[in-house]
């Protein structure tokens, strides 16, 4: 298995080691199917992860992760998959407020960012169950518990 992750830390707030990172990559790219790949992490904070939003997304607030994946032609030999940008300060609010460990949470959001690089999308329902169960099913090699589940109780009880 070639997996390469580069991991570029623009943020002082806490985050995972390159270690962490590249487990939690590496076993959303084998989830798919896939053995090789280049995948740029970066590590910001709640200014760019927004201006990056507001520029790619038209939407001028602040988010947790980001993903953009490659679409370079098939002709052309390339093994990077894309670039995944999470927002340090957010990840560590998030997981505050879902009482939450926040290394999971790390966990989860490099995960999701990785499906997105994939093509793994939340647009539509079934899109989203199918996207969330791969998530869920990942997240258990780590002894993470369902975060969907957990937000589906918070939302129960609000």
């Amino acid at each position: 298995m070639t997996i390469t992750i580069c991991v570029d830390r623009a943020s002082e707030h806490p985050n995972p080691d390159d270690d962490s990172f590249r487990r939690w990559v590496s076993a959303a790219l084998a989830a798919c199917g896939r053995s090789e790949g280049h995948v740029d992490l970066k590590v910001v904070d709640e200014s760019e992860i927004q201006t990056l939003n507001r520029e790619f997304r038209g939407k001028d607030k602040p988010t947790n992760v980001l993903s953009f994946p490659t679409d370079f032609p098939e002709s052309v030999p390339c093994d990077l998959l894309g670039d995944i940008a999470l927002c340090a300060p957010i990840v560590a609010q998030e997981a505050s407020q879902q009482q939450k460990a926040v290394l999971d949470h790390w966990a989860h959001l490099t995960i999701h960012g990785t499906l997105h690089l994939l093509g793994h999308d939340h647009i539509e329902d079934a899109e989203a169950e199918r996207m969330e169960s791969l998530e869920v099913s990942i997240l258990k090699e780590f002894n993470i518990s369902d975060p969907y589940q957990d937000l589906t109780k918070e939302c129960q009880s609000a």
